[in-house]
């Protein structure tokens, strides 16, 4: 016969096949594992394509209430939205990129609830609610505005605002004046002064018609007045920023200390304090001086003089014995001048008479000094200082540091430069007193915490570990299970026994042959005569199954046995 046919090895079958029919020869396991492993890498793509896409976490909400944060929760898993708590459970987290977008949506659902409301709740006024309800709603509405303004402050944390306002009347004779309440919440570690406080009366009093200042009570989260009481203008004790301005005095001039001392005797080797007594008492004085009488040779300043002149004249008035002769005009004299005068004189008409007055007023100047004296509130009225100095250490010639203690000549010293480096007063009875003695020192025990257990260790283990867990996990599943099948699949065939074979009718070609035993003769389109050959490669298969094992995995990998 002149027919001819073309026998194949399994190296030439894999060599002209395609990668789809070098896939399709593997066994069953290794298909299940190139399978599987093509399966589990590309769920780690996605995986992480889903935690790139997911980006860091950042907060939604904190400070809420337990039930707050359990309606926000619940919320958020209708929502799908992923969540997270930090640590504590006091803020709840949501991806960076979702956190307004629940923002908004948790607030059209009304949460949080805790939430204080201002006028807005005057925009859902119901129709036909009585005169009562909406100056009600008004009142809390503006109680909601003044708590949102307080709490803006950096050291509140929360406020709430009571306000009473009497219903107005134009018939009363006196009308009730409104009040209110204040009620704050500070920040832990956060303390508000004077001006903070009266910024607070001020707005509450100002945004209430005829409201007195001295009506707003502020009260902290420990239930204690704030705000200064009615009429009492700060007399009942120190407040709150006299006694700030009392401590900053007190470390200004531990601070002076420290700083003149601690070259001398090293920085871990003293102690300084010092107590101030100030003087917050506010007293006015007004004083008058008027000097001595300056003497008669001194000349004085006039101020005013006053001079008054008054002169006149009268008619003489008749003098004598009243009788007959006195009311008789006189007669001419008859007797000489040195005569006896008669007895009886007869009254005797006076001549014309003058009268004058003068009056002077001088007013001098006189020196008066009138002095207004308003002393300073916060003076020192006296410092005492201690301060203790420790020991001196010295090292001898092996070595060995022992402590010394100081001596008198250098504690007076130390003593000179405390009184010079605070302002001291003996007048003032300021003292000062430095002792030596020795410090005890207490041994530091330093836990070293480890590596794994550092919080910034942790944190970035948190960051890394996903991504780096799914990276390992890609890896094993590609070099384990995917990369055989691949190798296999790509191989490239050997030339040689792995050729291909042809072959004529009647011509006699040796096919590989197992070792020992003679290369089986075929004949094309007939069948063998005998079966010893395969009678003989069944005893080599059962006495050395790994050799046979070897010649096939070279068969279909296509390389030499």
């Amino acid at each position: 016969m002149d027919n001819a046919v073309t026998l194949k090895s399994p190296g030439a079958l894999n060599a002209d096949s395609s990668v789809v029919s070098r896939l399709a020869a593997l066994p069953p396991k290794s298909k299940f594992n190139l399978g599987l492993g093509a399966v589990v890498l590309v769920g780690v793509a996605l995986a992480m394509l889903s935690w790139s896409s997911q980006g860091d976490y950042k907060v939604l909400y904190a400070n809420l209430s337990d039930k707050d944060g359990g309606a926000i929760i619940a919320q958020l898993s209708q929502m799908n939205v992923p969540y997270r708590h930090s640590e504590g459970g006091a803020a709840i987290l949501v991806p960076a990129a979702q956190v307004h977008d629940a923002r908004l949506k948790l607030a059209s659902a009304g949460l949080p609830k805790a939430s204080v409301g201002g006028f807005e709740m005057m925009d859902g006024a119901r129709f036909g609610q009585t005169q009562f309800q909406e100056r009600l709603t008004f009142q809390r509405g503006l109680e909601g505005e003044l708590s949102r303004s307080i709490s803006s402050l950096a050291a509140v944390a929360s406020a709430r605002v009571h306000l009473a306002l009497p219903n107005q009347n134009g018939f009363f004779r006196e009308q009730q004046k409104p009040s209110a309440s204040v009620v704050l919440a500070l920040h832990a570690g956060r303390t508000l002064d004077r001006g903070q406080v009266a910024g607070i009366v001020h707005l509450v009093s100002s945004s209430v018609p005829e409201m007195n200042p001295k009506a707003v009570s502020v009260l902290d989260q420990t239930g204690a007045l704030i705000s200064s009481p009615p009429d009492t203008s700060g007399q009942a004790g120190l407040d709150a920023q006299q006694l700030q301005y009392v401590a900053q005095i007190e470390q200004g001039y531990s601070k002076r200390i420290a700083e003149i001392l601690e070259p001398v005797v090293g920085r871990e080797n003293l102690r300084a304090n010092v107590t101030a007594d100030i003087d917050f008492a506010q007293i006015e004085s007004t004083e008058e001086e008027f000097k001595p009488n300056q003497g008669a040779s001194a000349t004085a300043t006039v101020r005013s003089q006053q001079t008054t002149e008054q002169s006149g004249s009268s008619a003489a008035t008749p003098a004598g014995i009243p009788g007959a002769a006195s009311n008789q005009p006189p007669l001419p004299a008859a007797a000489p001048i040195t005569g006896a005068a008669s007895p009886l004189q007869t009254a005797q008409g006076g001549g014309v008479t003058g009268n004058s007055r003068r009056e002077a007023t001088t007013n001098f100047e006189v020196d008066k000094t009138v002095r207004v004296t308003r002393n300073a509130t916060g003076t020192i009225k006296r410092l005492n200082a201690a301060v203790v100095v420790n020991n001196r250490s010295v090292t001898d010639a092996k070595g060995k540091v022992t402590q010394v203690p100081l001596s008198s000549d250098e504690l007076e010293k130390m003593t000179a430069l405390v009184q010079e480096s605070i302002g001291f007063n003996k007048e003032r009875g300021d003292s000062v007193r430095v002792v030596n003695a020795p410090f005890k020192v207490d041994p530091l025990s330093v836990v070293e915490t480890p590596l794994w257990k550092q919080p910034e260790t942790v944190d970035m283990l948190r960051t890394v570990a996903a991504p780096l867990g799914l990276s390992l996990l890609a890896l094993l599943v590609y070099f384990g299970m995917i990369k055989p099948g691949l190798k296999v699949a790509l191989a490239t065939p050997a030339a040689g026994r792995g050729g291909s074979l042809n072959a004529r009718v009647d011509d006699v070609d040796a096919l590989p042959g197992l070792p020992g035993l003679p290369s089986p003769q075929v004949r094309a389109l007939e069948a063998p005569r005998d079966t010893v050959n395969l009678d003989a490669a069944r005893a080599l298969a059962k006495e050395n199954p790994a050799a046979v094992a070897h010649i096939v995995r070279g068969w279909v990998s296509g390389q030499p046995a």
